[in-house]
């Protein structure tokens, strides 16, 4: 994604990733930007299916699969290895190039299948008019594994907005997965009827300055992601998370609302709650860690992720 204003990229956090806003005094604001990263280097392949039980390719070497759900089509990236996968699912604005510099070294030190990919609008893939919809999004990562031959032994990691993703996957899903590690993610416990109206207040003004100019792509996305923001999220609060898919929940310590003591203790509450209402989740805080976690502390999360999948396979 091009770099966007503070402004910008704050709003659209709040309202879809909570990836790098505070609020202060009712207000948005942005702790900071970043230029986009580069692209995977891939080479493209329309109908592909590597197993997930498959042998591994070369080694290291991530290719480009587009593959077709709802009539539009999404860029999948798959780094070919042995028994079981691993995907990796990006926070909001950002595409798979979120993990570039991860995805080498799980790989090597894993040997599992290492798969991301860039949702609808974002990356290589289509964009889909309209409001952002967690179930279309769930759709779209269902199809892209099953259309690579990807049905089991799934590690699901998940940052920011990828948490609600993740939560509805796993939901309807969880004989697919063996573990999630949750990073800074969305959790249901955060979204309450006093939390929601936060937000959206806090973020009306940019919503507004954003559909004077709504084909840029980063008004795009502040666009569809406040589009019925609220009831969405309200559903969101009431998802639960099944019991039979281990998960580790990694908080950072000054979360994505680091301007509002108030909501930074309620975000670190939710990873808590979350962590405590079932078996086999475990709670880590990532010290001295943005809501970046993935940037700020990779040591961390390429540890967590290892872990799990150790653990699981």
């Amino acid at each position: 994604m091009s770099r966007t204003t503070h402004k910008h990229r704050s709003t659209y956090r709040v309202l879809s990733a909570l990836a790098l806003p505070t609020l202060t005094a009712g207000a948005v604001t942005a702790c900071g930007d970043k230029d986009s990263a580069p692209e995977h280097a891939a080479s493209s392949s329309s109908s592909a299916k590597p197993s997930s039980s498959s042998g591994a390719g070369q080694s290291g070497v991530s290719k480009l699969h587009m593959i077709t759900n709802d009539g539009h089509r999404l860029a999948f990236h798959v780094t070919q290895g042995n028994g079981h996968t691993i995907v990796l699912d990006s926070g909001g604005g950002e595409d798979s190039s979120q993990w570039k510099d991860l995805v080498p070294k799980l790989h090597a030190e894993t040997g599992a299948t290492v798969i991301t990919y860039d949702r609808a609008g974002l990356g290589k893939s289509d964009v889909v008019p309209g409001a952002w919809k967690v179930e279309s999004a769930v759709s779209d990562l269902k199809s892209g594994l099953a259309q690579l031959g990807v049905t089991k032994n799934v590690t699901l990691v998940s940052h920011s907005q990828a948490g609600e993703i993740a939560s509805y996957f796993a939901k309807d899903n969880p004989k697919m997965l063996s573990g999630a590690v949750l990073v800074d993610a969305n959790l249901p416990p955060f979204f309450t009827d006093e939390e929601i109206p936060r937000l959206v207040a806090a973020s009306q003004p940019q919503v507004d300055a954003a559909k004077k100019d709504p084909d840029k792509p980063e008004n795009r996305e502040i666009i569809s992601t406040a589009e019925g923001f609220a009831p969405a999220h309200k559903a969101f609060h009431k998802v639960t998370w099944p019991d039979a898919v281990p998960a580790t929940v990694i908080v950072s310590e000054k979360t994505p609302l680091d301007g509002s003591p108030a909501d930074a203790q309620r975000w670190r509450d939710a990873a808590a709650t979350f962590a405590q209402d079932g078996p086999n989740r475990t709670l880590v805080t990532a010290k001295g860690s943005s809501h970046e976690v993935p940037k700020d502390r990779p040591d961390l999360v390429l540890k967590k992720i290892e872990d799990m999948a150790a653990t699981r396979h």
